[in-house]
């Protein structure tokens, strides 16, 4: 045997077996392998060896709270989790887990090796069970322990079970472990309920909460207050107010006493559901069977409110605290006055922020940012600008959000060059500002037409690492918003081109506003301009998507299709709107196959297709029955809906009709569309023209399919040129 080389034992534990520790499973024993091994120091191990760390070590300065940690973490196999999990549990729990893991299934080796042992306690079983993550091999361990001769299972071994089957997700069986207790007699208690209660609860589950409540008092068990809490909690929390207040009743019938969490899971409720007067009425009987609530009840009621939106029951709850004599603290100000903030109601707000100054509470830069927020949406930018001052005179420096809503406010109010040096000043206080906090000012600059005042912001966020390319588009975006400046942003776009300020996404904002707006042939330019660019400004698929609707406006259909194949070269998918465009352009010209080919494409591709492309494919379902009855059914439906016919649907009762129907139906169908004036008599005529082209068309393939079928195809053709020839 070759010897090991020294660098093989250099790492190598040496162990020795001491006592094992007691425990009500294990008695205590020396040496063997269940034993605690320890690790002796190697002697040949270099005790001044360095193990350096893989990461740097932490700097508290260059420390960011707002960054996410990664941590790597390494994934066990099964085989180690097992092993980890082995380790907490008894030697024949032990035993009974690594055969259950080794055979995978319940069968005879199963029961063998379990027969092996003299006897499995109830502990056990519920030790097994709570290790277990298959519920079938679970369940037949369970009934196999049942059957043992002299066994019966104790409550530690059914909650055991119960909690196996939910963590598995059998949380329908786990509810009907009080029914297997009865049935092996023994009758369920509180705390079994109250274990299936709690599961539910956190899995927010409301509806199974009632259920195991309602089947509690089937065998006769009632609850007592917590467990009352727990209920109509978990029922609020899941919307189900009135079941949660149909508990209530019952908990009242019952002779308990109610608790100030109680009212307080109630009254939360009916704040949330908007049942003020209800949630009243409570606080009332509150004072009168307990005491008046105190100051963190009214935080949370209001904090509901503020929730659902409902900030004048949040001044009626305000209003009720003061009435009570409960006096205000800093979270409840800060709940309410954020609360208003967002409410828009302003001005009341600002009245709590001086009763707070009055009452020298410390006040946070949250509340600060709060209020000139709703400040400057109110168009009260001087109230915003002096409480930047009150701000920085309480010892806080603003933040860059609040920064950025006083330039915007400014903006707004033509005082674009005060917000520059705003703006300056972010950038003195190291808050390196983005792209959001100089928007208005380059939208205002353009507005404008102070050109070089924006290609010098721009030159200067770049200076700061911003990617001015990939923001621009954004620019162009909100700067279109506003609406009527397309032509503008056209000539914006042709400064900031020669600056070398130019992208595809810049492209195709511009192409997709200009064909909102109907000029199909400035959008077109812009499009063969690209083409002739570099290949760095190629379009993309979202250029040829906005451009197809241009193409189709213009009548020019070979293009439109042409960039449709484009699309599917670059392994894409057009828009919805490029697809109802194609499609409706193909529908004109009478290429309805070609049409409802692209339909299908559509369906199959995005994930929230059109309505009428839907429904042509219910109509074209519903001509397989050759009669106009269940086709006008449907369209009836689409009316309903609130999507009246179009060309699309028209186009689709030609297509079914011809497919599957007759000449005469179609015409039925839409000579009842014309009499409901659903369709003009002109459309009528040209829908009538669609169909007979259509089916003649669909003739012609046929006959076509059937000489090739008989091979005549070649002395058609011959046939053909000697006639033409003589």
């Amino acid at each position: 045997m070759p010897t090991q080389s020294h660098s093989t034992t250099t790492n190598k534990l040496y162990f020795y077996y001491g006592h094992r520790k007691p425990s009500q499973n294990r008695p205590t024993v020396q040496g063997g392998h269940f034993s605690n091994r320890k690790t002796i120091k190697n002697p040949n191990q270099n005790p001044y060896r360095v193990i350096k760390s893989e990461q740097p070590p932490f700097n508290l300065e260059k420390w960011d709270s707002g960054s996410q940690q990664t941590i790597t973490s390494h994934t066990k196999t099964p085989s180690e989790k097992f092993f980890s999990i082995a380790k907490t549990l008894s030697p024949i729990a032990r035993y009974i887990c690594d055969s259950l893991r080794k055979h995978n299934h319940w069968d005879q080796n199963v029961i063998t090796d379990l027969n092996k042992l003299r006897r499995v306690t109830p502990n056990l079983v519920a030790e097994v069970l709570k290790v277990q993550t298959d519920p079938k091999l679970s369940s037949k361990f369970f009934h196999w322990a049942g059957k043992q001769k002299g066994y019966r299972h104790n409550y530690a071994s059914y909650n055991a079970f119960a909690y196996c089957l939910n963590r598995n997700n059998q949380f329908r069986a786990a509810d009907q472990v009080p029914e297997l207790m009865s049935n092996q007699g023994k009758l369920p208690t509180e705390k079994q309920f109250e274990i299936l209660i709690r599961m539910h609860s956190d899995a927010g589950r409301g509806l199974r909460v009632y259920f195991v409540y309602e089947k509690m008092k089937k065998f006769g068990v009632k609850p007592r207050v917590f467990l009352y809490n727990r209920i109509m909690e978990a029922l609020v929390k899941t919307g189900h107010l009135d079941l949660a207040i149909s508990v209530y009743e019952d908990f009242r019938e019952d002779g308990l006493v109610e608790e100030s969490v109680t009212y307080m899971i109630l009254i939360k409720g009916l704040c949330k559901a908007g049942r003020i007067d209800e949630g009243f009425e409570l606080l009332r009987r509150m004072r009168e069977t307990l005491f008046k609530p105190d100051i963190f009840a009214y935080t949370a009621m209001i904090r509901v409110l503020v929730s659902e939106g409902n900030f004048d029951g949040c001044l009626r709850i305000w209003a009720e605290m003061q009435r009570d004599g409960v006096e205000p603290d800093v979270m409840a100000y800060t709940t309410l006055v954020t609360g208003l903030c967002k409410g828009n109601k302003v001005d009341k707000a600002y009245g709590l922020f001086k009763e707070m100054k009055e009452k020298k509470f410390l006040i946070d830069r949250a509340m600060y940012g709060a209020l000139v927020d709703a400040f400057v949406a109110n168009g009260k930018i001087g109230s915003a600008c002096d409480l930047l001052k009150d701000l920085m005179a309480s010892g806080y420096r603003a933040d860059l959000s609040i920064y950025t809503s006083l330039v915007e406010g400014l903006c707004s109010v033509n005082c674009v060059d005060k917000a520059y040096r705003l703006f300056e000043i972010t950038i003195q206080d190291g808050l390196n500002p983005n792209f959001t906090t100089i928007m208005p000012i380059m939208i205002s600059y353009a507005e404008e037409n102070r050109m070089d005042d924006l290609h010098k912001l721009l030159v200067q966020m770049q200076k700061l690492g911003c990617q001015v390319n990939a923001d621009l588009p954004k620019f162009f975006s909100l700067f279109i918003e506003k609406g009527k400046r397309e032509n503008r942003a056209l000539e914006v776009f042709d400064y900031l081109k020669q600056k070398g300020y130019c992208s595809v996404s810049i492209y195709n904002v511009l192409i997709g506003a200009l064909e909102n707006i109907g000029q199909v042939k400035r959008a077109i330019s812009l499009f063969e301009e690209m083409k002739d660019c570099d290949s760095d400004l190629k379009p993309d698929p979202s250029t040829y998507s906005n451009i197809i609707p241009c193409f189709v406006d213009l009548g020019d259909m070979k293009d439109a299709c042409s960039c449709y194949t484009k699309i599917k070269e670059m392994s894409s998918v057009p828009t919805v709107f490029a697809y109802s465009a194609l499609v409706r352009g193909l529908c004109k010209i009478g290429e309805i196959d070609a049409a409802f080919t692209l339909v299908r494409d559509c369906l199959g591709n995005v994930t929230n297709g059109p309505m009428e492309f839907k429904y042509s494919l219910t109509i074209i379902h519903a001509c397989k029955s050759c009669t106009d009855e269940k086709v006008i059914d449907v369209l009836n439906e689409m009316m309903q809906q609130g999507f009246p016919p179009d060309d699309v649907i028209y186009s689709a009762i030609i297509y079914g009709m011809c497919n599957y129907g007759t000449i005469e139906e179609a015409r039925k169908v839409f000579s009842g569309l014309r009499v409901r004036k659903l369709l003009s008599e002109a459309n009528l005529i040209v829908y009538d023209e669609l169909l007979i082209n259509h089916t003649q068309k669909k003739m012609a393939g046929l006959v076509q399919a059937s000489l090739k079928f008989f091979g005549l195809e070649s002395k058609v053709k011959l046939k053909s040129s000697t006639v033409i020839t003589s």
